[in-house]
Formats: structure tokens, sequence, C-alpha cells
């Protein structure tokens, strides 16, 4: 199995997504025993979702490393449960923590735990600071109040979905209008004094690192001053974007500010490209991140010394008491490959995309959607089509690619257009598969003519 699973990394350029085969599920079925290891090599190793080979940039999906062979194996044999007690795991899950807090530049006694994505960090951060606004909320429940929250126009579904589950509910998200792809100051300081004079309590501002569509970024040191001003929980969404803080100038000045942030969500399995699940909320006030989850019943309390030591514990500062090591797929990630060669790969994912605008560019009948910011071009095949026609088109070509094995593309909206789009978080990418790529959309553009 283990050379397989090397034979696997070493040849994925050869081994993009296919098309599933009609009898997989029977195959899949339980109970039918035989070789484990031939059936996967033959039924499982083929039939991956793309996104470890060079040529996938479709929906920010990281590419995965070859330290997570290791860490899976490590991780198989220890089996450790990371909601608490006193063992290494635990210590490796706050030493990756701190290393993130250092470079996001969050202040000394922040606290984090890592989870399954920025989807449920989003939730944990938004309960701190809807318990930070009701202190008795966890006991007497949000009763009439009304909590509004903000964030700009296209803000990611994770920001909708947190308010959901919380109890908010997603009427009372304002999403303010864009100035030049950040949230505008003066349109939101309007809807919190429209939402006080109703009687609503805003408390909580969501800011963007690195937004799904475009890979934009709120302008955080405004946003950091006006949560201030108007006495709100300062929240980045920073998925991947967030990862700009490890990257070279220019790119690196995109997330000037968000150490600023009460609370950051995060995704390792991302720009990090380490393998899935791997996420991280970070919070600054460590004593509002506790107030929000810790309870400790008698079963689990916690001793000086012995197995049950090691406080603090991280299930009270989340939602699972059984929790995996996801720690150790960071720390392999980190001390195989080093800090310096992971910065270096996001770098050149940003350089990647701009490479892809110019090759767009330099196709005539090919246009931008929009200026490349970080590491997201997003560009229509046709820019000569009526808009219906750019969308049929545009879907066909991402779906022919991605069938053909050529490269995957996903697809986004943008007015009454879906363009294609690339999500540079790929280490395995290179200037050729660039080229290569674009090449491939304009041949499938000329054949509509036909």
């Amino acid at each position: 199995m283990l050379e397989a699973s090397l034979d696997q990394l070493e040849q994925i350029r050869d081994r993009p997504w296919q098309p599933v085969p009609e009898d997989l599920p029977a195959r899949y079925r339980i109970g039918q025993g035989g070789d484990l290891v031939g059936r996967i090599e033959q039924d499982v190793l083929p039939h991956h979702g793309g996104n470890v080979h060079p040529r996938f940039w479709g929906w920010v999906q990281g590419s995965g490393l070859a330290s997570d062979l290791i860490a899976g194996m490590a991780g198989a044999v220890v089996n450790a449960n990371v909601g608490g007690r006193d063992h290494g795991a635990v210590y490796m899950e706050r030493a990756v923590i701190d290393w993130t807090r250092r470079r996001m530049g969050m202040p000394e006694g922040a606290s984090g735990v890592l989870t399954t994505g920025t989807s449920q960090a989003t939730v944990i951060a938004f309960q701190a600071a809807r318990v930070r606004a009701l202190p008795e909320v966890r006991q007497t429940g949000q009763g009439a109040v009304r909590l509004t929250a903000y964030a700009g126009v296209g803000v990611h579904n994770a920001t909708r979905k947190a308010l959901e589950l919380i109890g908010v509910g997603a009427e009372n998200l304002r999403q303010v209008p864009l100035v030049d792809g950040q949230m505008d100051p003066a349109a939101l300081a309007d809807m919190i004094a429209a939402d006080r004079e109703a009687g609503a309590v805003p408390f909580l501002l969501v800011g963007t690192a690195g937004s799904v569509d475009l890979g934009l970024f709120d302008d955080l040191e405004s946003l950091a001053d006006l949560a201030v001003d108007h006495g709100l929980w300062l929240h980045v969404d920073g998925a991947f974007g967030a990862w700009t803080r490890i990257a070279a100038e220019p790119w690196r000045g995109l997330s000037n500010g968000i150490g600023r942030a009460d609370s950051i969500a995060l995704d390792f399995h991302k720009w990090m490209y380490v393998g899935y699940d791997c996420g991280l909320v970070l919070i600054a006030d460590e004593a509002a991140h506790r107030a929000a989850f810790a309870a400790r019943p008698a079963y689990l309390e916690g001793g000086e010394r012995g197995l049950a030591g090691g406080d603090p514990w991280f299930c009270d500062y989340g939602i699972d008491l059984s929790r995996g090591n996801r720690g150790l797929k960071v720390w392999c990630a980190l001390e195989m490959h080093g800090e310096e060669a992971l910065a270096a790969a996001i770098t050149d994912n940003c350089r990647l995309a701009a490479l892809m605008a110019d090759e767009v560019e330099k196709q005539p009948r090919m246009a931008l959607g929009a200026a490349v910011v970080s590491n997201v071009c997003v560009f229509t095949a046709r820019k000569d089509l009526p808009a219906a026609e750019q969308t049929r088109l545009n879907t066909a070509i991402a779906q022919d690619l991605q069938e053909s094995g050529e490269a995957v593309f996903s697809t986004t909206r943008m007015g009454d257009r879906v363009l294609l789009r690339a999500a540079l978080t790929n280490h395995r990418t290179r200037d050729e598969d660039i080229t290569a790529a674009i090449a491939a959309v304009a041949r499938r553009a000329e054949l509509s003519d036909l």
C-alpha cells in the first residue's frame, strides 16, 4: 500500500480526474472482501477528486502534500483524541496554533482551536461574539433581542450559515455595498446607525481576506478602526487569503491589519496545501473564547497530574469533545517542507494567476471578468458573444476540459454571465500548465464557430 501511494504521488501528473464509472458504486458495497490493497489500487486511487493534479484550479481546493502520508501513518498508530487530557498531540496542536497566531500578528495570549475547516471555525467565532454581546445567552437564550451582523456583498456562504446556526438568522445579515472591491465604510456606518435606531443590537463585522469569487480583500485596517468606533466584534474570513501573511510583497500587503481582528477563520487544507480536513479559528480574547464554550461536567473533571491533567482542554474552546489529531498534519508539513517553501509556493500561485491573466489577454476573443488581485483569475472564452451564449460556452468548456483531463476550471456568475474561474491553490502548477490550459480553452472556443 505504501508503494502504491508513493507511485500515485510520483505519477499524479498522468492521473487527472476522470468521470466515475457506472459500476463503481457496486464495487464499493460492503462485504466483498478479497485483496484489499489490490481493490484500493484499482477502485480508490484512480477515482480521486482531481485536486491533487497540477492543472486543478477549481473551487479553492488545496492540493495535498507528501508529508500528509507520513502524518496519516503516524496519526493512525497514535489514534489521539485531542479534546483534552495530557498527551503529546495536545501540545503539538498548541504549537501549530501559536505559530499561526504569530504569523497572523495576533496578540500574545490569543487562543485558538483546530477545526474541520473555516465553516466550523466561523460558527465558533460568531458564538464567541454573540456571548460577548449577550453574556447570559448560553443560559437564557437570545429571546427577543435582535442582533445584526455586517459583511460585504458576496461574503462566503459560511457567514450566512453560521448566523443561522447560532440563532441570529440570515435576515439579520446586512450585506454592505462594495467600492473598488472593498466594503464601503460610509454605507456600513449608515446601516449600523439605522439598525440601532430600529432597536437592534449590532454585534459583528465580517471582513474578507480573499473573496471566493475574485480573491478580493477588504481594507482590514479600516474595518478594525470601524469595529472599535462602533463596538463591534471584527471577524476576518481568511479561509485562503489569510495566508498572504507569509507571501512576498505585494501580496502580503493585501492582508495588512488582519492581526487586529477579534477572530480569524482560516484553512490549512486550502492555501497551505495540507490534506483535508484542517481549519483553525483564532480568537484574540482567550477569556471570551472560553466563556462561549467551556462546560466541564463531573466525568470530564481535570486533574493536577496524571492523564486528566493538561489544562486547558480544547473541548472548552469549541464544539467537539472527540477531536482528531489535525495538528500532526500541519506540524509535519512545516517540519518536512519548511515555512519558506510553503510561503514561496503561495507567492508563486499569485504570480501564476497573473500569468494566466496575461495569457487570457493575449487571446483576441477572450476577456478577463475582473483584474487579478491575488490568486483568482476569472474570464470568458468569447467576449464577442451575447451573455447567454457566453454562459453556455463557458460552462461547456469547463465540463469538457474536466472530462478530457486537460484542466479543471470551475465557473462563477458575474452579472448576467457565467465565467470560467481558476483559483490557484496548487503547489504543483507550473508555467507550462497555465499556458497549455488557456490554449485548450482557446481551441474549444474556436470550435464553437463550427
